[in-house]
């Protein structure tokens, strides 16, 4: 075949967030995606109650679910408010990973807009709040705010003349004439939302706080403020200076980041109200159902059962393998299964002819056909693969292969142990009789099972050794060195597929070439990420930790983890992690400078009376700079003591905690199909000195 030098037009087999731009064959899954929608205008129509309904979409890996909910976004997002939740990570604080999620979506822009999610949400449900209260006033019909607008004045009807020909206006026309004018309107507008709240729900919990919140989000042009502002409706403390500026009061010490979490949801479920219906999608939740994870499932289905009862107006949808889903329905009670499980669209493989159309549209967006690319042989063992990704996957290599002459790799399937165990013993049973064969002979399957156990152990162990016979040998890590004492360096600046190549000895090649790919495209989709508003939780951080040492753990069996206590003072986020090669505490702290000082001295309480013990406390540098005195002077003398020390934790160092949680997460998730081992080997070896690897590294390759 003649050589093709294009861009691989296969290259993008997977949609990440449903805020992407990818080609889209809306005939496949249009009567699936028809039924979504369908609930959507359900909810639209139930003006009585405005009742939130559930959505399962199930489907194999690389079906298309993620995709389908871009489809979604791109049909809907210039009404309807769209957000997207990740897997929760941490079992104590799943309603809060919900709403950080939630603020993080907000601030996606509108496509062919210049405001975002958030400011659109606002702008209508703000106008119609203005709109019902000046048409009240006009009839003498209000009691709480009368007393203040006892007429309407010019401004007032300036800005109802104003709205009526754009909600957006409450941004683009007030305030034009000068600031001054600008702070008395939305003055007005924040005494008018307050009290059109308090007469429609009163004033409990922190929804009248909340709402203060967002009056001044969408009041502030400056980027700064509305990034102060930003951070306060996350929970987080402000600085003194930082509270001033915004004209706002940090919240209580002993308020709970669960509670007020869902009451900020449910305010913005209740503003929807005024607008459209929200679309809430979770989504890459199949490690939940891990047997490790079962009591962060058990907290997943309290939370989403919590956000049908109190947050109106709202689509609700759960993307799950089906084999996920059957193990939620055994799991939940029937009051979550039957809320979430209203509609349920399942995704199957398309037929040949719309795959083949498929792959027609990519290569003709850039500029080629698939007839000069493949042949008819590569065509049919592209189209002979399991899902959508697969096909553009294989098709990508093909493309590889048929431009650049780069090898085929080798199409196996990666079982996990329990899938291994499963097909053996179902091939005994079906020999010696059956379905019947787990009651009479429980103790010969229970034997089976640890036999081959033992087999793949001893096949798991002779594959280290392989891969150790190829390495160099180091020194053991000693936990004093265990990173430097300012910052942290990756030794990982860019992952160079060449410098990938030449590390990579104890990983198969074909296999190597897949991570070194996969690293290379995530740590620039993370370094693209790292500017945009993200909600630093160090709740969040920890389950990110935990589950990257359950990872190691799992296959290596070299981990534990606990706690560490000071009576009932409060400590830091924290976990002590107890490996082969070393003990480490990390902690995580993000708090104000005001609440910072008393956390961290109850942090060095521990490290001076556990010498035993390595300790490690970490601040994103994104987060302001400790500047207090008595915050120093703890920072000073856990740096000082020889079994501690402070990092302000760095772009870089960062990005490279992101990727490693990524990378098992995708795993977990089907998202990146390749051996778990196997990646986490290839971690070993081009991340040797990263902190978070030396932790976790075997003694044997230390």
């Amino acid at each position: 075949m003649e050589k093709i030098t294009t861009t691989n037009p296969f290259s993008d087999s997977r949609v990440d967030t449903p805020f992407q731009n990818h080609l889209d064959l809306k005939e496949i899954f249009y009567d699936e995606f028809e039924r979504v929608k369908s609930v959507l205008g359900d909810i639209k129509n139930d003006v009585e109650n405005h009742q939130s309904k559930g959505a399962i979409v199930t489907g194999y890996p690389g079906t298309g679910k993620t995709h389908l909910m871009m489809r979604l976004a791109k049909d809907h997002l210039e009404h309807n408010r769209l957000l997207f939740i990740r897997q929760p990570n941490n079992l104590n604080s799943v309603l809060y990973h919900i709403y950080s999620r939630v603020l993080e979506s907000f601030v996606e822009k509108v496509p062919n807009s210049s405001y975002s999610q958030m400011e659109h949400l606002l702008a209508t449900s703000f106008s119609k709040i203005i709109h019902e209260t000046f048409l009240e006033i006009r009839n003498k019909k209000s009691t709480g705010i009368f007393d203040y607008f006892r007429k309407l004045t010019d401004k007032d009807r300036y800005l109802l003349k104003e709205l009526s020909v754009d909600p957006l206006n409450i941004y683009k026309k007030l305030g034009e004439d000068g600031a001054r004018n600008k702070r008395e309107y939305w003055q007005r507008i924040e005494i008018i939302i307050d009290g059109w709240w308090k007469r429609k729900y009163g004033d409990v919990g922190y929804s009248t706080s909340i709402l203060k919140g967002i009056v001044k989000f969408c009041s502030y042009s400056d980027a700064n403020k509305k990034k102060l502002v930003g951070k306060w409706l996350a929970a987080n403390e402000l600085e003194a200076q930082e509270l001033k500026s915004v004209d706002l009061k940090n919240w209580k010490e002993e308020s709970t980041k669960e509670a007020f979490s869902l009451d900020a949801m449910t305010v913005f479920g209740k503003l929807s109200m005024m607008d459209e219906p929200l679309i809430i999608i979770f989504d890459q939740l199949e490690a939940l159902g891990l047997d490790y994870n079962q009591n962060l499932l058990q907290s997943f289905g309290d939370s989403v059962k919590e956000l049908f009862t109190y947050v109106p107006n709202s689509l609700i949808i759960l993307n799950l393998f089906p084999d996920r889903w059957e193990h939620f329905k055994d799991f939940f009670d029937g009051s979550v299964i039957g809320r979430v499980s209203q509609c349920q669209v399942v995704l199957n493989k398309p037929t040949q002819e719309q795959l083949k159309k498929i792959l027609a549209v990519k290569a003709q967006a850039h500029g080629t056909d698939i007839d000069q690319l493949f042949t008819q042989d590569d065509l049919q063992d592209i189209l002979s693969q399991e899902s959508i990704r697969e096909v553009l996957n294989r098709a990508s290599h093909y493309y590889r292969f048929r431009t650049q002459g780069i090898p085929l790799p080798t199409i196996r399937q990666v079982k996990s142990f329990e899938d291994e165990v499963k097909e053996h013993l179902s091939g005994i049973k079906e020999q010696l009789g059956g379905s019947n064969l787990e009651q009479k002979n429980s103790s010969f399957e229970n034997e089976v099972r640890e036999g081959f156990k033992s087999i793949i152990n001893e096949i798991g162990l002779l594959r280290q050794l392989m891969a150790l016979s190829l390495q160099h040998t180091s020194t053991q890590i000693d936990p004093a060195l265990l990173v430097p004492s300012t910052s942290i360096t990756s030794p990982v600046q860019a992952l160079s597929l060449q410098k990938m190549s030449n590390v990579l000895e104890g990983t198969p090649q074909p296999m190597s070439q897949l991570i070194t790919d996969y690293l290379d495209r995530e740590r620039k989709l993370l370094e693209e990420e790292y500017e945009k508003l993200v909600i630093i939780s160090d709740s969040d951080d920890i389950g990110k930790l935990l589950n990257v040492a359950e990872a190691f753990n799992m296959l290596f069996k070299n981990v534990e983890v606990s706690y560490l206590k000071v009576g009932s003072r409060k400590l830091p986020e924290h976990v002590l992690i107890k490996a082969s090669t070393q003990s480490v505490v990390i902690g995580f702290l993000q708090v104000s400078d005001m609440v910072f000082p008393a956390r961290i001295k109850n942090f060095n309480g521990l490290v001076f009376n556990r010498k035993d013990l390595h300790f490690i406390l970490f601040r994103d540098v994104r987060e302001t700079t400790i500047t207090g005195k008595v915050g120093c002077d703890e920072i000073e003398k856990l740096n000082n003591a020889e079994n501690g020390q402070f990092i302000y934790m760095n772009k870089e160092s960062r990005i490279n905690f992101e990727l490693i949680y990524k990378l098992i997460v995708d795993i977990q998730n089907k998202d990146f199909e390749v051996n778990l081992e196997h990646a986490l080997i290839t971690l070993e070896s081009l991340m040797s000195d990263y902190w978070l690897i030396q932790i976790f590294k075997r003694p044997e390759i230390s």
